[in-house]
């Protein structure tokens, strides 16, 4: 079942079978030996609550000077593992069938994680929708509007769910409020993986 609305988010919810999951977190964490899971620290010098690495050409980066992407992890130096195709198979099916995606981002909840409401704006074109998949435990994920103002609803994102930020909701605000500790046992030592992807150029 698709979950839509004409805004252009949509939600399906139990998109990947669980033989899926259990694979593309095998992958993403055989990836991340490579790219190592850190800490980003924000502009404002604040470690964020997640860990993070990245997939594919481009990879999203914060530090004191600001948001964006570079080609190479932060700490090795060197450039970020190729994209899964798992996850290029759904871009191409459900976000862009034309255009790939040259960024993957890997977002780590552990049970204390959060996001905090933000806009997806780091890119060079909006006209790309953005696309997140949910592996693992169980998320409350807040969705609001373009001014940080707007209301908001909240829903729960489950492990295998993938869901689509495009048109005008490509520009929502959206967060994750929090993370609820034990509803899947497919992340080693608990917690959630986020997989949101982008094209950044």
């Amino acid at each position: 079942m698709t979950v839509s609305t004409t805004t252009g988010f949509r939600l399906w919810p139990g998109k990947l079978t669980p033989e899926a999951q259990a694979s593309l977190v095998a992958e993403v964490l055989a990836l991340s030996q490579t790219a190592p899971l850190y800490r980003p620290i924000t502009p404002g010098g604040k470690a964020m609550s997640v860990e993070t690495t990245n997939f594919g050409p481009l990879g999203w980066f914060t530090d004191a000077r600001g948001y964006r992407y570079q080609a190479e992890h932060p700490q090795t130096g060197q450039p970020w593992p190729a994209i899964p195709q798992t996850l290029l198979d759904l871009w191409a099916d459900l976000a862009d069938p034309k255009t790939p995606p040259d960024a993957c981002l890997v977002n780590l909840y552990r049970h204390e994680a959060r996001m905090g409401l933000h806009q997806d704006k780091d890119e060079a074109d909006f006209s790309f929708p953005v696309l997140s998949v949910s592996l693992g435990d169980t998320a409350v994920f807040r969705l609001g509007g373009p001014k940080r103002t707007d209301p908001t609803r909240s829903m729960r994102l489950s492990s295998g769910d993938v869901c689509l930020l495009a048109g005008e909701a490509r520009l929502f605000h959206h967060g994750v409020d929090r993370i609820l500790a034990g509803s899947s046992r497919l992340i080693p030592g608990g917690g959630r993986i986020n997989l949101t992807l982008r094209r950044a150029a």
